[in-house]
């Protein structure tokens, strides 16, 4: 059996010395090497940002928008070629991918770690470094992202992952752990009497957020949610997850500014979670922080330039974070997150289940 390099880059075709996140071909060739775990996939769990942008490429809609079956398989035609081009499914427009949910089928004599054949994993490192081979898409959950497939994957030794719980439905897991990177780093990143401001606060890493953000802050801090829109905002107001609520085109930076100053007495936030999956947010999130405040921005369609320079532009000293997925003891902690809040979960359940 072939020897593997722990990351993965025995599996890198195209360009030669990049790892296999950044490389653009990589090989996806299911013969595993020693240092390898063979997945049999049974749902992929598109990032946001990512299958928004495959829908608009495919058929110029929104994932949540009625689609047609026509549509529906020209969407599933896109996903096919982004793999057979690239080896993995790493979107060519965003440049990210998201994360799966299968059975152990095989593991390599010399791979480390706690799993055994038939054990159900979620792995936690992109689609956009996984080798994948989709032999077929089934179902097709649009609105949430997730599709149902007969393939394989393949964990490499720094891969990591979590074994499924047994106390809630695969699904409810896999929605919850496709976003865990968000709710763990808000855990991180808020202090008590914190004021905090999470934008997209009705989504699925938003609702999450804002009830880590609410537990860390305390009876002294403040939370804020800033949903996409009034059905959004009640869903957060209905879960009681913040202070204050209200609904705003998150591009229109100056608006939010004006909402944020309004309600925080003109003193700003001392952290800013972005969770919102479309393009040309960062200055609304930057205005809103306060000087030496955070800025956390996990949404996929962030703009390093665009904050950077922005922040620049308007005289702004925050620090600005850029949305790691993996964080120490992420899946645990989203997990908890729904196991506390019986709300929260019976929501997740109904929408992303």
């Amino acid at each position: 059996m072939k020897k593997g390099n722990p990351y993965g880059t025995h599996r890198v075709i195209s360009p030669k010395g990049v790892l296999p996140q950044p490389a653009d071909v990589i090989d996806n060739n299911m013969e595993i090497y020693d240092n390898e775990v063979k997945i049999n996939v049974k749902t992929l769990n598109i990032d946001s940002a990512s299958f928004t942008e495959i829908v608009k490429q495919s058929v110029g809609k929104k994932p949540t928008d009625d689609l047609s079956a026509d549509e529906i398989q020209k969407i599933k035609d896109c996903m096919m070629g982004i793999v057979a081009k690239a080896g993995k499914h790493k979107n060519p427009w965003t440049g990210s991918g998201g994360m799966l949910i299968g059975t152990v089928e095989e593991i390599g004599p010399n791979w480390k770690g706690d799993l055994k054949v038939g054990d159900k994993i979620a792995t936690l490192v992109s689609l956009s470094l996984t080798p994948l081979v989709i032999d077929e898409i089934h179902e097709m959950r649009a609105s949430i992202d997730q599709v149902d497939i007969t393939g394989h994957a393949i964990l490499f030794q720094s891969g990591i992952y979590a074994k499924l719980p047994d106390d809630m439905p695969e699904g409810l897991a896999l929605s919850a752990l496709d976003v865990a990177g968000a709710p763990a780093q808000t855990a991180k990143l808020v202090q008590s009497g914190q004021t905090v401001l999470v934008i997209g606060g009705g989504g699925k890493s938003g609702l999450l957020c804002l009830f880590e953000a609410k537990k860390r802050a305390g009876v002294t801090g403040k939370v804020i949610c800033a949903a996409g829109s009034q059905k959004s905002e009640d869903r957060a107001r209905n879960l009681d997850l913040a202070d204050e609520y209200f609904h705003i085109d998150a591009t229109d930076a100056v608006g939010m500014y004006d909402k944020i100053m309004e309600l925080t007495d003109g003193q700003l936030c001392d952290v800013v979670i972005n969770c919102v999956n479309i393009e040309n947010t960062e200055m609304a999130s930057v205005l809103a922080c306060k000087d030496d405040g955070v800025v956390y921005f996990f949404s996929m369609a962030t703009s390093f330039t665009k904050a950077a320079l922005g922040a620049e532009g308007v005289g702004k000293d925050v620090n600005m974070i850029i949305g790691n997925g993996y964080c120490k003891g992420h899946a645990e902690i989203t997990l908890q997150c729904l196991r506390d809040h019986d709300g929260l979960r019976k929501l997740f359940q109904e929408m992303y289940a």
